[in-house]
Formats: C-alpha cells, structure tokens, sequence
C-alpha cells in the first residue's frame, strides 16, 4: 500500500486516462452515426442498381456479355482486399479481420496476392506473411466515393490486365453496434444473385441502348459494392471502437472507486496512527509529571 501523495497523483493520472477514453467514445460514436448514414444510403443505392443490372441481363437475352461479368475458365490468380482501420484501440477489430484474411491466404491453392486498405500495422501486416500488392493508406475515418474510386478503379485494371482472375474484399460484416464478424464477398467477376436475374422482367425501355446501359451499370455497380464495402468496415470499425472505449472508461471508474477506497484507508491509517502519538504522548507527560 503506497503513501497517500502516491495514491493521489494514480487516482490523478487516472481521472485524466478517463477523460481521454471518455472522449475517444464521443468521438467514435458521432463517426459511427455519420458513416451509418452513409451506408444506409448507399445499401438502398446498390439494391437498386443491383435490380436494374438484373434486368439488363435477363433482357440480353445472350446477345452480349460484360468482361467483368464473364467467369475464366481457369482461375490463375486470386487477389483479397483486406479491409483494416486507420489506427487502434477498437478493440480485436483488426486483428480479427487480419488473422481470417490469413486463413484465406493459407487455405487458398492458387498463387494470390492482398492489397489492403487502410493504414494500421504495416509492420504487423509486413510480419504476417501476406504477400501485400499494394497498400491504400489515405482513406479517412468518414470517407466519401471519391475515396473508394482510386480502389476501385485499381481493382479491375487488375482484373481486366489478368493479374487477377477473381478478386474477394475481406472485411468486418456489422451486425450491430455490438458485434461484428469477419467476412468476405466476391468483386469480380461480378456475381449476380440467381434471385435477381429470376425477379427481372423486360419493362424497360432503355436508351439510347440497353448494351450502353449495361456497360455504365456495371462500372456504377462496381464502384458502388467497393465503397458500401469501405463504409461496412469504417462501420465495424467506430462501432468496436466505441465499445472498446466505453470499457475502458468503465475499468477506469472502477479502478478510481478502488483508489479511493485505498486512500480512505490509508488516511485513516495515518490519523489512527496520529492519535495513538497524541495519546502516548500525554501518557508519558502525565506520568513523568506524578
């Protein structure tokens, strides 16, 4: 049990590692909200774009094909685009998604490669034995589509160049602001729901043409599934971060009643000891004096 002055200045460092977490909270629900936002906007987005690419489809009738919609008959080389946060303190959120991505890595037979996205732990990733392609690092905590194009756009220039024949995004699925599970879903080719191409009809008219509206749907579709994607993992990642920093700001508290409580009675071990001085004092006085 240390001194008082020495309990003090803990609870002191304590309160101000409260505040810090307390903020950290704040900070990391208003982004949770923010990004929330834009998912839900974008999900809807998608659905619908997802629906209409269906009917393009099921109107072609064969008549003609999208080379990010053609399946390769043989599958040379696979690319995982790891999706990470910027930083830590959220909890296993990284980590998590990192060791499913080296899972995949390990289980796969076929040569692949990972690019990853966001800037946490380079030297963790460098030790993990991915063999990382390329790195984006400048993606915000909010980030907007102009973020998500560059990775996009990098994407299928892989894939069209045939440096990949299948391309997977690895990232954290959100299920609430509680728990989150790593997960994957294939880019490209694109693969559309059998549901979609059963729902779809031929009410449409579309010009100028339904094979020029077709090639612009599938670039929106695309560009679309890599930012929603982008946005469910900035999701996952506030929303483990706001956990994290509530439990913290929990510990803290706790930790700050058990320092108190360890001050009192350090205290009070003190003042018992002072009387017991006081008293043995004016004993000795009173003896000395007869």
């Amino acid at each position: 049990m240390g001194s008082m002055r020495e309990i003090r200045a803990r609870i002191k460092s304590v309160k101000s590692t409260q505040q810090i977490t307390k903020t950290m909270k704040m900070v990391a629900t208003a982004k949770l909200r923010r990004t929330q936002n834009g998912l839900n906007g974008i999900r809807s987005f998608a659905d619908r774009s997802r629906h209409i690419l269906g009917e393009l489809m099921a109107g072609a009738n064969g008549g003609y094909e999208n080379q990010f919609l053609i399946p390769r008959g043989e599958i040379k080389s696979v690319c995982y685009v790891l999706f990470v946060g910027n930083r830590g303190l959220c909890g296993v959120y990284n980590h998590a998604v990192l060791r499913y991505a080296q899972e995949l890595v390990q289980a796969e037979t076929r040569p692949c490669t990972v690019v990853v996205c966001g800037s946490w732990g380079r030297d963790i990733i460098a030790q993990s034995g991915l063999p990382v392609r390329r790195t984006f690092d400048a993606i915000s905590d909010t980030p907007g589509m102009a973020e998500s194009l560059p990775v996009a756009d990098y994407l299928k220039r892989m894939y069209v160049n045939g440096e990949a024949d299948e391309i997977h995004l690895v990232y954290q699925h959100f299920r609430s602001a509680l728990q989150q599970v790593p997960g994957q879903v294939q880019l490209l080719p694109a693969n559309l729901e059998t549901e979609e191409r059963e729902r779809a009809g031929s009410d449409y008219i579309f010009e100028p043409d339904a094979k020029s509206v077709l090639e612009n749907m599938v670039q929106l579709y695309l560009n679309n599934m890599v930012f929603s994607v982008l946005l469910e993992a900035k999701v996952s990642e506030q929303a483990s971060r706001m956990a994290a920093m509530s439990a913290a700001t929990d510990a803290t508290t706790e930790l700050i009643a058990d320092l108190s409580l360890q001050l009192n009675r350090v205290r009070q071990a003190a003042i018992t000891t002072e009387i017991a001085e006081i008293v043995g004092g004016a004993n000795a006085l009173k003896k000395a004096k007869m």
